[in-house]
């Protein structure tokens, strides 16, 4: 970040643009390492109360499962047909069922014949059936699914909604397994059923289709294969080419779809905005197309349910609002990043101050009720900070650099990011550096400076060194509260030396 000349460190050229630079690089890896997703799971739809009252399910031997198999195709009445497959259901449970029934031949096909009956309990217990398998620990037992697969998406267009449901939770469970499985439902046409699905009234078909979507999306083939509406090189796909338009997430009508579920009102569902914000998150993860996201809204939707958010935590203690604020810190925080956002006339377009205040609310909320979030929070606000004067004004304005500077104590990771911001501020120039000092800001820099992380101390130097550099009598509080005395701990530390240096010549010497 400085370069050596004439025997001295100084801010290179004009100091401040050199600054920017480094900040632009550094953030552009922190947002790569931040790109984390939720860890990859299946979910099991089970009636619990039903399930209590039957009991605990035995595991099924080859004749005992050909016997319920038998009696539910060939079975003379509809309640001892259902009653066969209650039991296989049940069997299925048990990991050694699931096995044994994938090795007997035929079972998968006679499974199929009865999930394609006219009979809807049949169907209904059938479906379930295939359900238990999709959720099976072993990759073979889910992709012995794989016949079925042509069916369930048929059946996403039905009239029940239960049974839409549980085909989209086991498609999300299958969805997941592997490459091969979803190679298979690509071209089957799953992204215009869950295009035309996303349209449903039922809150659960909604979330169930959340869920199986988002599973779709984690794929590591997903940016390439499965969300491009864009032109990309075939050299790329050496065997198998990008989604064509009307096979894509972002060729479909599920962006706009995602961002009107986002929308917040009284319609709004919890668990359906849960799934729909992460369904988002690893859209914009992909960075295949941003700037569509950008021009469809989603920046304007993602700032008022920011507001909505922290309005909802100040009337409830309900710690489970996290869920949902989680997704929706990272889906604004990377696409503040996006070049696009100046091309369509600004970030968020409701107030600056607003946006804020909300944000320290959330902050607030986290640090008593789920500090691992401030980062979260943090990382927006830096965003928000890093080439705006409107946001670091309204972070003065409303007072918000005490209640900023409480969160240094918390862990290293905020006290870096909060200290990452409050350079947004300073190296705007002098007339904020003005506003920040004096008050208690020094004091927690030589406090910082005590700590034995380097990536804290060095982020507190930079500080000092914009701080010096816009506001002198800084430099001279700096000296008269043991500021050296405070450096010389890390002369000798061979990433920090540099910058240590660099501020004492500028605190001596301007």
């Amino acid at each position: 970040m400085w370069r050596r000349q004439q025997g001295r460190f100084r801010p290179v050229g004009c100091g401040v643009e050199e600054l920017r630079r480094c900040w632009r690089e550094r953030e552009a890896a922190l947002r790569k390492a931040r790109r984390e997703q939720q860890l990859v799971s299946k979910r099991l739809l089970r009636d619990s109360a039903l399930e209590e009252a039957e009991g605990v399910a035995a595991i099924l031997g080859e004749a005992e499962i050909q016997q319920f198999l038998r009696l539910a195709q060939q079975g003379t009445e509809g309640k001892q047909r259902e009653k066969a497959l209650v039991h296989l259901r049940r069997g299925l449970q048990h990991l050694e069922t699931q096995q044994t029934f994938i090795r007997l031949e035929g079972s998968m096909r006679t499974l199929i014949g009865l999930l394609t009956s006219n009979q809807a309990l049949l169907q209904l217990e059938a479906a379930r059936c295939l359900h238990e398998l999709s959720h099976s620990e072993q990759p073979a037992v889910a992709e012995a699914c794989l016949p079925a697969t042509s069916y369930l998406l048929t059946y996403l267009s039905g009239h029940s909604s239960d049974f839409i449901e549980l085909c989209l939770y086991t498609l999300g469970n299958l969805i997941v397994e592997s490459e091969a499985v979803r190679r298979q439902l690509l071209p089957q046409g799953i992204v215009p059923a869950l295009a035309a699905c996303i349209q449903s009234p039922h809150m659960a078909v909604l979330e169930a289709l959340g869920y199986a979507l988002s599973q779709l999306l984690q794929a590591n083939e997903a940016p390439e294969k499965i969300i491009p509406a864009t032109a990309i090189s075939p050299s790329v796909f050496p065997t198998h080419g990008p989604a064509s338009a009307g096979s894509s997430i972002l060729g479909s009508a599920i962006p706009q779809h995602v961002l009107r579920l986002l929308q917040p009102g009284p319609k709004l569902s919890p668990g359906v905005a849960v799934e729909f914000a992460w369904c988002l998150h690893y859209i914009i993860c992909s960075q295949v197309n941003n700037a569509l996201l950008i021009t469809h809204g989603a920046l304007s939707t993602l700032g008022l349910l920011l507001l909505d958010l922290a309005a909802a935590v100040q009337r409830t203690e309900d710690a489970g609002l996290e869920l949902l604020a989680c997704p929706v810190l990272r889906c604004l925080s990377n696409l503040l990043t996006e070049a696009a956002v100046e091309a369509v006339g600004g970030q968020i377009q409701f107030g600056d101050e607003r946006v804020v205040a909300a944000l320290f609310i959330l902050l607030q909320f986290f640090l008593q009720k789920q500090p691992s979030l401030l980062p979260e929070g943090l990382w927006l606000l830096n965003n928000l900070t890093a080439n705006s004067p409107s946001f670091c004004t309204s972070l003065l304005s409303l007072d918000l650099i005490e209640p900023l500077l409480q969160l240094l104590p918390v862990s290293n990771v905020v006290s870096v990011l909060v200290l990452t911001v409050l350079c947004n501020v300073a190296e705007k120039g002098p007339a904020y550096c003005q506003r920040l000092w004096p008050g208690p800001l020094l004091l927690s820099l030589l406090d910082t400076l005590a700590f034995s992380d380097t990536e804290v101390v060095g982020q507190s130097l930079e500080l000092l060194q914009l701080l010096f550099l816009y506001q002198p009598e800084a430099a001279q509080a700096f000296l008269q509260q043991s500021g050296l005395q405070a450096l010389e701990r890390h002369e000798e530390e061979a990433q920090l030396q540099h910058r240590v240096r660099a501020l004492r010549e500028t605190a001596l010497h301007g």
